[in-house]
């Protein structure tokens, strides 16, 4: 008995060890923490229960029989909690075969994924690999494809966070890409389907991997990760920060918190916030901040397609997603990328019953053969769609300019929005003004003060929200100084929403 015990003991001080304290070592020069670090930095003190400490590799070809195995084999696996919370978690160990995956360190991430299903917890995957361990060939590509069946079957089940802590190339990058975000870290980690070596050999083209696929190339330019951060304690309390706003699984109501800031509190710095010149822009990040509680919003994707904002807050203590135009940005217009980059979060927030605010200021979808050429009409049928499926609550203000199909897109009354309201200043009509008039009374284009009697004219009779609110489009015309507390009572009326799509096997999004 004794025996085993001592055994046990040094098999589990091996496990602890990884790859050895040089490659420990190397990897804190890195500036990179180890997978265990990481998991006790991001689990609550003394939560983590691990599994599958004791499991090793199978594989006896090209020598690998003759390596010494390493308990645990590269990657670390269980369940612990977040501020009280269930989440089950893995962390690849750089240091163990550089994090490499074979068949049976899928076997453990395939097993706390199963276990997160049944009992309904987010799976949080910590991603430091080289990739597929080439010595076991194609049973390593089998347990990739293990671990994607479960992300695609975990999808809109239990969330499911990526964190980007070192490379992550070729095939480990589908995982995360399934995922619902994904996070990296600025200047260690990077993801590419193939690296610079191949893309010089077959493209001819020069490129670092930082550029390729690192943090700020897909933080600003390809919207693949949600956002970026300076160092691994940076991100992974940041990630602590997001599961607070989300719920366990489908099947549970998003957390609600006890919170001091008032249902009814009034802002009338809101009055003045839209100019006079509505071709004046305005930030709209000042009207989200100003009325979320304490001013506490958990913005995403904050520098890709930068004309649309989307994130996390919260009204008196219960989550939301938040979905605005920017005006600061493109006028607000819709355009491919942000248009992507919504319908994926509204998407998210309906799959977990999160209610969804969305402040319209929209002119329209950008013009332009670049956009034509490039699938506008399908990639903002995808927000479209997002929004008409969606049956969680949605409250809807429209605060400046509400034109065209894009008026349509932007969770209005004829997509199933609950709550509708409009500021005094909106306008919401199926074209600007100036663009109206020279269309209508094009035979007085030679005549310039005529146009303008009639811009005026056209001005006061539709570019208000009288028109849509005598129709019943829109609910209430409000005041911006109280829209913190309209918003919040529609909140509470649409707690116990109950409302269910037709049946059928799936949609079919226009991907």
């Amino acid at each position: 008995m004794e025996d085993v015990i001592v055994k046990l003991a040094e098999k589990r001080a091996q496990a602890r060890l990884g790859g050895g304290q040089k490659r420990i070592d190397n990897q804190h020069k890195k500036g990179k923490l180890t997978a265990r670090e990481r998991i006790e930095l991001f689990l609550d003190d003394g939560s983590f229960e691990e599994w599958d400490t004791l499991k090793e590799h199978r594989c006896t070809e090209f020598g690998m029989d003759k390596i010494e195995k390493v308990p645990g084999d590269g990657v670390v696996t269980g369940y612990g909690t977040v501020n009280g919370r269930l989440v089950f978690v893995f962390s690849q160990d750089f240091t163990v075969f550089g994090g490499a995956l074979s068949e049976a360190y899928a076997e453990k991430i395939c097993k706390i994924m199963d276990h997160a299903m049944k009992v309904g917890a987010p799976v949080i995957g910590l991603n430091d690999s080289g990739g597929a361990r080439i010595q076991e060939g194609v049973a390593s590509l089998g347990g990739y494809a293990d671990i994607f069946q479960r992300n695609v079957l975990a999808s809109g089940v239990v969330p499911q966070i990526s964190l980007i802590m070192g490379p992550c190339a070729g095939g480990a990058v589908y995982s995360p890409a399934m995922t619902d975000f994904i996070f990296m870290v600025k200047d260690s980690s990077y993801m590419f389907v193939t690296g610079p070596d191949v893309v010089k050999t077959v493209t001819h083209e020069e490129v670092t991997s930082e550029e390729l696929g690192g943090a700020l190339t897909h933080s600003t330019r390809s919207g693949v990760a949600d956002l970026a951060f300076e160092n691994d304690v940076e991100a992974l309390l940041m990630i602590r920060r997001l599961i607070g706003y989300i719920p366990s699984s489908n099947r549970e109501p998003p957390p609600c918190l006890p919170v001091i800031d008032p249902a009814d509190r009034i802002d009338y710095s809101l009055d003045t916030l839209v100019p006079d010149n509505t071709n004046l822009p305005y930030d709209m990040k000042e009207l989200i901040v100003k009325m979320v509680d304490d001013g506490d919003f958990f913005e995403l994707q904050p520098d890709y397609a930068k004309n649309i904002i989307i994130g996390f807050a919260r009204m008196e203590g219960a989550p939301v997603g938040i979905v605005a135009n920017q005006p600061m940005v493109l006028a607000g217009c819709l355009d491919i990328k942000s248009s992507i980059k919504a319908a994926r979060f509204v998407r998210f927030c309906d799959a977990f019953n999160i209610p969804i605010i969305t402040f319209v200021d929209v002119p329209g979808f950008l013009p332009g053969t670049a956009q034509e050429y490039g699938g506008i009409i399908k990639h903002g049928a995808k927000l479209l769609f997002a929004f008409a499926e969606c049956t969680a609550p949605k409250v809807t203000v429209i605060t400046r300019k509400a034109y065209g199909g894009a008026y349509d897109v932007m969770s209005s009354k004829h997509l199933r929005g609950d709550v509708n309201f409009a500021w005094p200043t909106a306008e919401i009509a199926v074209m600007g003004a100036k663009g109206a008039v020279e269309i209508i009374f094009r035979e007085e284009k030679n005549h310039p003060e005529k146009l303008a009697a009639r811009e005026a004219e056209y001005k006061e009779r539709f570019a208000t929200p009288f028109v849509a609110g005598a129709r019943g489009f829109i609910d209430d015309v409000i005041m911006p100084r109280e829209t913190r507390l309209r918003v919040c009572r529609s909140l509470t009326m649409l707690r116990n929403k109950k409302l269910e799509n037709p049946w059928r096997k799936h949609s079919n999004i226009p991907l």
